[in-house]
Parts: C-alpha cells; structure tokens; sequence
C-alpha cells in the first residue's frame, strides 16, 4: 500500500523554506499538489511554486521548463517568483539572477492570459533585481527597458513603481534623471525622499542631500513625509561627508527633539559623523549612551582613535569588545599602518591568525603596506603566497598594494611581473607602476609607462607625476621634465605641490641650470620648505656655486636651527672649495648652539624578522657576531683599496 501524500502544511512549509527544494522535489510537490487540487482552489500555493521553480536552478533551461508546466499562471505568481529571486543572494554569480527575472517577465508578457498582465507588484522587484546586479558592478542590465514599460503602461504615476524607478536610475548613478522623476511625480511618500536622498550620498553629492532634506523639512506640514530614522542615517552620513562638524551637531539634535528613533544603527551612524568631522568626544558620548552595543559600535570607536593617532586606546577598546569579526581587526592594523606602526601591525596579524578569523582584502592590503614601509620583502612576499593559495581575486586595490610592496621592497622585477598579471588596472596602479620603476632609476620605462596610461584613457593625479618628475630626475631629463611639469597645468589642470617643484628644481640643479632652478623658486606659490633649500644647497655643492649655496644653507638653517645635518654639509661644502676658516667657524657655531649629529639608523629583514640599528647601539642580541663580522668587511675594504692603489700607480 502507497504511503498517504503529505498535508498541505508541510507541502507549504517545503516551497517557503529559505532555500528551495531541488528541481526534482519540486516537481514531486507539483504532482501531489495537482493530484490534491491545491493549485486551483488557492493563489497561495501556485505563487509559492512559481518562487521555488525560479530559485530552484540556475539553468535557464530548467526554469523554462519549470513555468511550463505551472501555465497558464497568474500574475501574482509571476509576481512571488521575480520578488524571490530579487531578494536572492545568488548575484555575486553576474547576471543570472537578472536574466531569469526578465524570462519570467517576458513569460508573462506573452503568456496571453487575461489573469495574467504586468501590475504594479511586478515592477518595483524587477526594477530592484537590475538596482542589484549595477550596484554589484554588474551594469544596468536590461533596468532601461523596464523603464520604457513603465511608461508604456501607464505605471508612472503608482508611488510605488515611481520610487523603485527612482532607486534603479540612483544606483545607476542617473541623479539627474532619478530627480527629474522626483519632481515630475504626482504623487510622493516617504519612501521616495528617502530613496532621493540615500542616492545623493552613495554618490558622493552631500549637499544635494542636505538641500533636499531641508526642503523635506520645510514641505512637514503633510505628516506623511517627516523625516525618520531612514532619513536621518542618510542626511548624518552625508554630514559625515562633508566634515561639517556643526552641521553634525543640529541633525543630532533635530534627531533628539523630533522622536526619530534613536536605534543602535542611528546612534552608529552618528558617532561615525562625528568621528568624520573630528568630534572623538562627542563620538564617545554617543558610543557611552548605547544600551546594546554592535561590533559596528566598538569598530566605529576603534577607527576614531586610530584616526587621532591614539593608537593604546584603541587597542584597549579592542581588547574590551565581547566579540570580534574581521571589521574591527582591519580596523586596528589600518590605524597601526596609518601611524607608522607596522611592527604592530604585522603582530596583530599573527594574534588574529591565532584567533581563528578568517582575514579578506583589507587585511591583505594592510599587510601589504606595512611590509612596504618596513622593507619587509620575505613577510611581503608570504602575503602573495596566501592570496594566491586562497584564490583572492587579484582586484586593483590587491594588485596595486603587491606592485608597490614589491617595489618598495626591492624586487622591482617581481613588481613588473605582477603588474602585467593584474587584469583591471586604475590610475593608481599605474602610479604605483611608474613610481616604483622611477625609484629604481628605470627612468625610460617609466616615461614609457606614462605615456601609455596616457593612451589607454587614464587621468594621472598629483602623485602620478611626482613618478614620472622623480623619474626625469634621476636620469637627468631636463626637456621631459619641463614637458610634465607643464603638462600639469596646461593639460590636466593639477595644482602643482611642493613636492612637485621639488622634483622640478633639483632636476634643473643636478644639471646645472642653477638660475632656472632659482626663478623657479622665486616663482613658487608657496614659501618653499626644507626639500626645496635642500635640493638647491646639494646643486650649488655639486657645481660650485658657493654664493648661492650659503643662501639655502641659511634657508636651512632658519627652518630648522637644531638639523645637525646642515652644519656638517655645509662645513664639508667650504672644505672642498678650501675655504677652511668658513668650515671652522661653522664647526665652532655647531659647539656654541649645541647642535649634536643625530645618530644614524637603517632596519634590515632576516628570515621574516625585521632588525633595526642605530649607530654605536650595542643593544641587539648578536651585537659581538655583528662587530666581528663588520670588522672583517672593513679589513677587506681597506685590503681591496691598498690593491686598487698599488694598481694605480704602476707598482707590482
């Protein structure tokens, strides 16, 4: 005797669950929701089946099949199925997801049946699923056509329609037309300010933002459209954009006095805008008065210490939160690497290691900007090792981090060879490209390599060009280096930097053209710092120019009395040109002031560990192994100078 079919509840509870049964228990329901009647007598259990069809494969081919058997259907079923897949979390895979929502679209659209015509249901979650998949970097697919049905219909004066169209044209970064929308609608709700608004600051337009809720604020007699907490985690955050710290304070107290709901992620939003706007004790006020802290909550504190530079508060915070995920550990290395910490870094990477969480992107980039400052090339290099053995996807925020690292660390040869494997590059890889080939003195490639990110659309910033000057300087390219330092200007409309002009100068010094290179300094916008003297006073060393090397010496001087560095050079400048009594008194100013030659200090990597030396410092494990190895070297330096002598003048 068969076993008795199951009973409608749990034929239901099946077709509702999260993840849907596969296809071929599916099409088991389907036969004993047939054989009972269930698909005739209720909208419910065909809308259910429609929605589990849809999610049950990714095959176009299945799901084709799957809506033939259920025809014909009603348009809340097609309805149940787009919604289903729209809320699906299958869009990291393109645009599947996307693709199946059309067919099932185009399904009801040809299907022909008076019960089934497109409504104001189908739209918003059709529109939502493209919203999806552009704001996954998968581009509009198919959402303009949507739009031109809309219209076509005769859906563009249904709220909810209208809002949805609103959100699509915003993630796809249409604010002109979503506002054109905005303003043209009949009929407007919360809703649509809210998605107007949010769409202003994912964007990046704040005060486009502001403008509008302020608008929203003048329009409150109709008390359908007060601000809520949607509203205000939107205005707050693009606060937080602007750095407007007394802006900061009004929409929190507009907040206060206006019974927005003060939740756990309104009271996150607010301390971030604080912390943006620098704010770190009205930051902590907020973080004190929340009840139920998230890790959001504990993060958001972390990353403004660390922004302030107070680096043990922010490990202490990080050592009181109740549970960590991978956000407040990214947190507190990117503030170490921020602050020059990167020893502390590449420890705390060692203890989350320990701890079992798993690091992503951030934690990599981290790592790898630590290593870069440290010199790290071995621990560098273990990072490379573990993206490639985890199968990270080599993004440009990956790549560019490795390129720099590698350069940075030595092997420029390793920089290259990632560069080209990097399959979309930004204009700061090719930065970080053209900056590590110019420190290396590769200066034609790196011109080559300006010239073609040039050429394939890339817009150079600042940086960019302090590589291709840096470049121009070290092989001495006066005519190139004059051709980018204008093209800033005149091209590209960058505002040249001290840096810029330091590069500029000390290029025309090394080559001689001291008169250019002090118009140019003459010239400068601003009062020319440390780099700059520096640049000229090594020039006028090089070529002799004594006057006008005392003056950047004096310049020197006048910045910062206490640098021993300049007394001695320029004391060594008036030995070469034998001007002994200068070099003396120099000396004899450097006993009077009390200027002391700052020691020397230089790190070096051994097997993953970084060693850092300072001169005279006998503190190091392996100081007598150390001495003994640096007095051997210096033995054959001097033995390898008396041969070189001894070659020099003939004897045998």
């Amino acid at each position: 005797m068969p076993p008795p079919p199951p009973p409608p509840s749990r034929l239901f509870a099946l077709l509702s669950s999260r993840r849907p049964p596969p296809l071929r228990l599916l099409l088991q329901i389907h036969a004993h929701l047939l054989a009972a009647g269930l698909l005739s007598s209720s909208d419910n259990f065909p809308s259910r089946l429609a929605a589990a069809y849809a999610l049950s494969s990714p095959a176009t081919s299945d799901a084709a099949y799957a809506l033939a058997l259920l025809a014909p259907l009603p348009t809340s079923a097609y309805n149940a199925a787009i919604r289903a897949l729209s809320l699906s979390d299958e869009f990291g895979g393109g645009g599947g997801v996307v693709r199946r929502c059309l067919q099932l679209y185009r399904a009801l659209i040809r299907s022909g049946s008076a019960s089934a015509r497109p409504d104001h249901l189908t739209f918003p979650f059709l529109l939502k699923a493209c919203a999806r998949l552009h704001g996954g970097k998968g581009g509009g697919y198919g959402g303009e056509a949507v739009l031109g049905h809309v219209l076509q219909l005769g859906f563009d004066s249904d709220v909810f329609v209208v809002n949805a169209a609103t959100n699509y044209l915003a993630v796809c970064g249409s604010m002109g037309d979503a506002r054109r929308l905005f303003d043209e609608s009949p009929v407007r709700d919360l809703v649509s300010w809210n998605t107007l608004i949010g769409g202003y600051v994912r964007r990046g337009n704040p005060q486009e933002a502001m403008d509008l809720f302020w608008r929203m604020v003048a329009e409150e007699e109709d008390a359908a459209v007060r601000p809520d907490e949607v509203t205000m985690i939107g205005v707050v955050s693009g606060c937080g954009q602007l750095r407007d710290l007394e802006l900061g304070r009004r929409l929190h107290g507009f907040v206060e006095s206006n019974g927005v709901r003060c939740t756990v992620r309104m009271m996150n939003v607010l301390m971030d805008m604080y912390v943006k706007c620098g704010s770190l004790e009205m930051a902590k006020s907020v973080f004190e008065r929340i009840e139920h802290r998230t890790v959001v909550s504990w993060t958001t504190m972390i990353v403004g210490y660390a922004k302030f530079g107070l680096m043990d508060d922010a490990r202490r915070m990080f050592d009181e939160m109740p549970e960590r995920d991978v956000f407040p550990w990214n947190a507190l290395m990117t503030g170490y690497v921020q602050c020059k910490q990167c020893k502390e870094a590449l420890v705390l990477f060692h203890e989350m290691q320990e701890a079992n969480v798993k690091p992503d992107e951030i934690t990599m980039v981290n790592l790898l900007t630590a290593c870069s400052q440290l010199g790290a090339l071995e621990m560098g290099m273990w990072v490379h090792r573990y993206i490639e053995k985890h199968r990270l996807v080599l993004s440009v925020a990956l790549g560019t981090s490795l390129v720099d690292m590698y350069a940075k660390c030595g092997n420029i040869e390793k920089a290259i060879h990632v560069f080209k494997e990097i399959p979309e590059k930004n204009a700061l890889t090719w930065t970080a490209m053209i900056c590590g080939l110019a420190n290396h003195g590769h200066a034609n490639e790196a011109i080559e390599h300006f010239r073609k990110m040039i050429e394939l659309g890339q817009q150079p910033d600042e940086i960019t060009f302090i590589g291709v000057l840096s470049a121009c300087c070290h092989a001495g390219l006066v005519e190139e280096g004059r051709e980018f330092f204008s093209l800033m200007d005149s091209k590209y409309q960058l505002e040249r930097k001290m840096k810029h002009y330091s590069c500029m100068i000390d290029l025309l010094g090394r080559a001689g053209h001291l008169d250019e290179a002090e118009q140019l300094v003459n010239t400068m916008p601003m009062e020319p710092d440390a780099v700059v003297w520096g640049a000229i006073f090594f020039a006028c060393r090089m070529q002799g120019n004594i006057s006008l090397g005392e003056k950047a010496a004096m310049k020197l001087v006048e910045i910062d009395p206490s640098d021993s560095g300049i007394y001695v050079l320029l004391a060594n400048m008036y030995a070469e040109a034998n001007m002994r009594k200068k070099a003396d008194k120099v000396r004899a100013m450097m006993r009077h002031l009390g200027v002391e030659k700052v020691p020397g200090c230089s790190c070096i990597e051994l097997n993953g560990v970084v060693h850092e030396f300072i001169v005279k410092d006998k503190s190091h494990t392996d100081t007598d192994a150390i001495y003994n190895c640096l007095h051997e070297i210096t033995l054959q330096i001097r033995h390898t100078a008396d041969l070189l002598n001894i070659s020099a003048t003939g004897v045998v």
